[in-house]
């Protein structure tokens, strides 16, 4: 199918990346944003070789390494024991290694090319459903205005979307975040995401996110796990209490916790788990997080809205008409999204949570096993986002050139 007039709810990587696809593919395509000047929401993420596959099919590939930290292991400590060490190599593969990046350097890439292909976008546009006229679907906002019909909408506008009826469950645990320079000598691998941990209770992370759009020096994201009923007792306590229970933790954190001044430089993320039993209604679809949501233990949230971006395009194209397309991207999609979500689930609280069996495990247990082969690859095909085969069904290849 082509010359289909299709809505894109959401402006985020998802929205924008199916936007382009979709564009790409022949379609009149029209996004609307609830910012009036549209703009990314966090820190730094890591893209995966499945996100980095769909990426490199854009074109955006090279922009990308460009402005992120090429990330070739994960590695965490709890103590002096080391519980995890993950390595790309381990899946002998080209390609396979990660991206950690900040959320303005993608949104901008992404953006960037959205606005040179000539695609429609319309900000300070707050969606508060759609309703379905004949075959097409219309949207509604904020203000009482109403837009389309449309043949397609795509709703790409996270786990809290206005388009789908809620579901699933708030996580206990959140994390706060901050983007400060890099530590020239603090002894932190360029090419790592590093975590120390103390039970399951507290974790703190830096990872390495290269040069964000305004900057001139390479970034870091430092995340630190906190209760999500703690954070006003976070707030009230002040900074000195807190970096010296992190300095504790982890005394090279020191120059990092020097360039936080102020509590406003940390930004506390809630994370939610979901998934929509049916993501498909009469011309709606909804992908990304508006589908499936998890906390970031495996950092596959934005991989898995690349790909579903895609797939959504190819079902489309390889479809008559435009609900057997949405329901065979879908199809495409699902095992691989099903797979992740009850594999976040199981890891979540492993990392995050009050729990002390759990860790208890993971340090004593799991740890040592995980350095020998084949939990080693295991290990690494989880990271990646490769386990379930995810890229072959889709047509995409193995080299994120490719």
């Amino acid at each position: 199918m082509v010359g289909l007039d299709i809505a894109i709810a959401g402006c985020g990587p998802c929205g924008l990346a199916a936007a382009l696809l979709l564009h790409r593919d022949g379609h009149r395509v029209t996004v609307f944003e609830r910012f009036e000047t549209p703009q990314p929401i966090g820190s730094g993420l890591m893209l995966q070789p499945t996100g980095l596959a769909v990426l490199a099919k854009l074109g955006l590939y090279d922009a990308v390494l460009a402005r992120g930290a090429r990330i070739d292991r994960l590695f965490g400590k709890a103590g002096e024991r080391v519980v995890l060490d993950v390595h790309y190599a381990a899946l002998r593969r080209r390609g396979m290694f990660g991206v950690g990046i900040h959320r303005a350097s993608l949104f901008a890439i992404l953006h960037y090319a959205l606005i040179q292909s000539g695609i429609a976008i319309h900000t300070g546009h707050t969606l508060t459903g759609s309703d379905l006229m004949s075959s097409k679907r219309a949207l509604h906002f904020a203000d009482g205005q109403r837009s389309g019909p449309y043949d397609l909408v795509v709703d790409a506008l996270g786990t809290r979307t206005p388009l789908a009826l809620p579901t699933g469950r708030e996580l206990a645990y959140g994390a706060l975040w901050a983007s400060l320079d890099w530590p020239q000598d603090a002894g932190f691998d360029p090419h790592a995401l590093a975590q120390r941990y103390e039970r399951a209770s507290i974790m703190a992370g830096v990872l390495p996110i290269g040069t964000p759009p305004g900057a001139v020096t390479p970034k870091v994201a430092f995340f630190w796990s906190l209760r999500a009923d703690m954070l006003d007792d976070w707030r009230k306590s002040g900074l000195m209490p807190w970096k010296a229970r992190v300095a504790l933790l982890w005394p090279d954190c020191v120059p990092l916790l020097d360039q936080i001044e102020d509590p406003s430089q940390l930004t506390f993320a809630r994370y939610a788990h979901r998934t929509l039993a049916q993501p498909t209604e009469p011309a709606l679809v909804h992908i990304g997080d508006a589908w499936h949501s998890a906390s970031p233990q495996l950092g596959q949230g934005a991989n898995m809205a690349l790909l579903d971006a895609w797939a959504l395009a190819k079902g489309l194209a390889e479809k008559n008409n435009v609900d057997e397309g949405i329901r065979h991207a879908i199809r495409l999609r699902r095992r691989h999204v099903l797979t992740y979500q009850c594999l976040t689930a199981l890891f979540t609280p492993v990392y995050q949570s009050d729990s002390r069996l759990l860790p208890l495990v993971r340090d004593r247990l799991v740890g040592p096993l995980s350095k020998l082969w084949p939990a080693t690859t295991i290990q690494a095909a989880m990271v990646s986002g490769l386990v379930g085969n995810p890229l072959p069904p889709l047509d995409l290849g193995w080299d994120a050139k490719i």
